[in-house]
């Protein structure tokens, strides 16, 4: 005797060797012998065999004809054997029982399983929901089938084209376009992002990159929504001033002047103006929640998204032929000394009077035309006064920076200003250090030293940037962090450090501004008063949300950086190029700041400029692979002055070590999107001293 049985979800058939109480001993054709429970025995049968069974019943459940055997089944439950004699006609053959026992199996969208071989027949609305279901996902199929067939000839499906983007960076992956580009993809051995290159998905690598970061940290695009932008304050007072601004071409969110009033008594006056956005937007507000959203201006070579709309950045840039609304910090000095005597803050309207542009100007204000009285430019008795006090407090700071047992800044660092037109790029080099970069650098630090220790003296909180004296060690202490409390900032020499001086830009600023007028406005009542309470918790949140951003925003320029270093070269068809060791396998080039590890490079002094022949660049992934061409006979260190303290941020961000260093804060000199918006440089562990933030 043979018995058919259930096992598993799956039917089997066995010939019985003995049975026992309620258990069956069946041996089946393979010779492995297994316990079946009686109450899983379905059929028991003499003949035919076990094996031939089986394939009998699955020719004859093949044939069953599923509308009619439905119409057969009625609305009770039944039994498989129940409903093969009807069936059938006739008292059915055990091929024939077992046959209608597969069929009713394999059909759960006929009929519900209600027990071991018992069953009940779907109602007819839900049957006919499920066939139509069934109907769609075949249609699917075959749409599906079809979209990778397009794919795999190199064209687009139209269907793709309104979500081209979202296949790539935030798909529907239950969605048929995105398993037909993931399964295409796969067959050509390639990946989603190539595939949709190749078929004009997407336009170019720069969009895929721009796209892929728009996704994550803009999901719902980079435009403002419609607000009322309040109007300029025009109830202040009007300084007595001419400023200026020392900018890039290319700015156009101007956040600081300069201006130097002689007083009557001898003494100089030195304005710091910095745009007021504040005196207009208040915590809370829709312009605030929007800047709080965005934390900061994004910047990439030849474009940026900026952190407040156009309208409102328009109202409060300082720019040239108008007075505009200013938090000023004035500095009365002695030239005899260049000691300050005092300072003083104050919220007025600030007259401008120049836009002053390094493209203009950086060739004719060096350190030798300054020493020679040489050249003809707007505000050059300022700028050769500023210039004579900056030197004294870069002194200043670096006797300080020494006394917290740091060694002295290096004043070689070389920067690399991007320029797009046209999707083409031009990449300039220019050395960090010189007069127009030192003087807003320098303004700018003391500016945000000031206001830091101003906040600090009323009990105002504010968010400050500190380095050194954490805890852990060496590298610890030094990585510069965010606090709501004054705190030496050792690589730059300060006792106090808050980022005040770019409003229009950063959030911090903004937030530092609301902190800075209030200690004006209401003196010692100002923690009182003040839009952020000593320990307001939310104080706290902005600074964690103001790191995540900007570290995201830093590792976005710097592709976008990177990308436009290697379409410079396709453009320039630069194939042997010039390259200088930072350290170990990684190099720079000497041209742009292209950086690339070199596996198998042999040992070579830091600083050693050698000849690489560029094989291939990838624009998708941002690779480079390059061989040695030559090495000089001689080790020297031609270029050794080149290798500022940028290189090793960069070394360490080639190694994927983790920045334990301070950062260059404030030098607004390069130009929007140059790389150093969001720059955290270091040399050997030790701050670099003036970043630019632009």
């Amino acid at each position: 005797m043979n018995l058919l049985f259930e096992e598993s979800g799956d039917f089997k058939a066995g010939s019985i060797m003995t049975q026992q109480g309620e258990s069956f001993q069946v041996e089946m054709a393979s010779g492995k012998r297994t316990k079946v429970k009686a109450r899983d025995g379905l059929l028991q049968f003499a003949s035919p065999g076990p094996q031939e069974l089986l394939e009998q019943a699955q020719a004859i459940a093949e044939e069953v004809d599923l509308d009619f055997l439905w119409e057969v089944a009625g609305e009770e439950e039944f039994g498989f054997a129940e409903l093969a004699a009807e069936y059938f006609g006739h008292a059915p053959l055990p091929p024939e029982a077992a046959g209608l026992l597969l069929r009713l199996h394999t059909a759960p969208i006929y009929f519900y399983k209600k027990g071991k071989g018992r069953y009940k027949a779907a109602p007819q609305a839900s049957l006919q929901a499920a066939l139509a279901g069934l109907e769609k996902k075949k249609l699917q199929l075959q749409a599906q089938a079809a979209y990778v067939d397009e794919l795999k000839a190199n064209k687009l499906p139209e269907a793709f084209k309104p979500i081209a983007l979202q296949l790539l960076f935030k798909p529907d992956k239950n969605g048929i376009e995105f398993k037909a580009l993931d399964a295409a993809a796969k067959e050509l051995q390639t990946t989603p992002q190539r595939l949709m290159l190749a078929v004009g998905g997407v336009a170019s690598p720069k969009e895929l990159h721009y796209a892929r970061f728009l996704y994550e940290f803009f999901p719902r695009g980079t435009g403002f929504p419609s607000i009322d932008i309040p109007a300029a304050s025009t109830d202040l007072p009007t300084a007595d001033v001419q400023a200026f601004s020392i900018d890039d071409v290319t700015t156009t969110e101007i956040d600081d002047a300069l201006s130097v009033t002689r007083l009557p008594d001898g003494k100089l006056r030195v304005g710091i103006h910095i745009a007021a956005p504040g005196l207009a937007i208040k915590r809370g507000d829709a312009i605030d929640a929007i800047a709080r959203a965005r934390m900061s201006t994004v910047y990439m070579p030849g474009e940026k998204i900026t952190m407040l709309p156009d309208d409102l950045v328009a109202a409060y840039t300082l720019d040239a032929g108008a007075a505009r609304p200013a938090l000023s910090l004035y500095a009365t000095l002695d030239p005899a000394s260049w000691a300050v005597l005092a300072t003083e803050t104050r919220a007025e309207l600030v007259p401008i009077s120049a836009n002053l542009r390094h493209n203009d100007l950086d060739e004719l204000v060096t350190e030798e035309a300054l020493a020679e009285n040489r050249g003809d430019y707007p505000h050059k008795d300022e700028i050769a006064l500023l210039w004579q006090w900056v030197q004294l407090l870069e002194q200043g700071r670096m006797a300080k920076r020494e006394s917290f047992g740091l060694r002295p800044e290096q004043n070689n660092r070389v920067d690399f200003n991007f320029y797009v037109e046209d999707d083409v790029v031009t990449i300039l080099r220019r050395k960090r250090g010189a007069p127009l970069d030192k003087i807003v650098a320098e303004l700018m630090i003391f500016a945000n030293s000031t206001w830091g220790k101003l906040m600090a003296d009323h009990g105002v909180p504010g968010i400050y940037r500190a380095q050194g004296g954490g805890a852990g060690g060496w590298a610890a202490k030094m990585q510069v962090r965010m606090v709501t409390h004054a705190a030496p900032h050792q690589g730059l020499g300060v006792d106090q450090y808050a980022w005040s001086t770019s409003p229009l830009r950063r959030y911090t600023d903004l937030v530092n501004q609301w902190q800075i007028l209030a200690c004006i406005e209401h003196g010692v009542t100002a923690p009182l008063v003040a839009p952020f309470k000593p320990r307001d918790a939310d104080l706290f949140a902005i600074v964690s949300g103001f790191d995540a951003a900007y570290a995201g925003y830093a590792d976005f320029q710097s592709n976008m950086e990177r990308y436009w270093c290697l379409r410079w070269l396709g453009q320039e068809n630069a194939r042997t190029v010039d390259a200088v060791v930072l350290k170990d396998e990684i190099l720079r080039l000497v041209e742009i700041p292209l950086v690339l590890r070199m596996h198998g490079l042999p040992q070579l002094a830091r600083g050693l400029q050698v000849k690489l022949d560029l094989l291939r660049w990838d624009e998708v992934d941002l690779t480079v692979e390059a061989r040695l061409l030559e090495v000089p006979a001689a080790a020297g260190q031609a270029l050794s002055a080149d290798l500022g303290d940028e290189d090793e941020e960069l070394l360490e961000g080639m190694a994927g070590l983790q920045d334990e260093t301070a950062e260059a804060d404030e030098a607004k000199a390069a130009p929007e999107g140059s790389g150093e918006a969001v720059a955290e440089a270091s040399d050997d562990g030790e701050n670099r001293g003036a970043d630019a933030a632009q």
